[in-house]
Parts: structure tokens; C-alpha cells; sequence
């Protein structure tokens, strides 16, 4: 799976949140120093689609907020509203 996502970091917590030109918003609670939203995103995206972290990877915009991310082995997941 590919995802082009718009990445806000900063956020009071870790979500998806829409859409932003085009892309898929996602908000990560982490900061934007020393790689640590890098690293909340990869933790994030591993923990929603239940795959080990090495099997996600940032291909490109490592140091921006437009990103693409290759996850091996993800399948959408529908989340209930329980």
C-alpha cells in the first residue's frame, strides 16, 4: 500500500483527520525535531494496519510534510464507532 499524506505535527494527539490538498491528513502528537515525527509516524501507521514498523517506509518528503509512505503487507481497516 501507497499513501500520500499530508503530515501536521505538533497535534494534541495522533489521527487521521481528512483530507489537504489532496492528500490524506494525518496529525501526529510528536514534534518535528531530531526525526522524532518521522519516527511517531512510522510508529503510528504500523500500530493502525497491525504491521511490524519495518514493513513501513517513508519514500519520500522525510523532511517535509508531504510524504509518501510504502506499508508491505497493509489493508484498510474499517474502525467501529462503538
Amino acid at each position: 500500500m501507497i499513501l500520500d499524506l499530508h503530515v501536521q505535527p505538533g497535534a494534541k494527539r495522533s489521527q487521521f483527520a481528512g483530507e489537504h490538498g489532496g492528500r490524506m491528513k494525518l496529525r501526529l502528537a510528536a514534534q518535528a525535531l531530531d526525526g522524532k515525527a518521522n519516527e511517531a509516524l512510522v510508529d503510528f501507521l504500523a500500530d493502525y494496519f497491525g504491521v511490524p514498523k519495518r514493513n513501513v517506509r517513508i519514500a519520500s518528503g522525510v523532511r517535509s510534510r508531504r510524504k509518501r509512505v510504502v506499508i508491505e503487507g497493509a489493508e484498510w481497516k474499517a474502525k467501529s464507532k462503538a
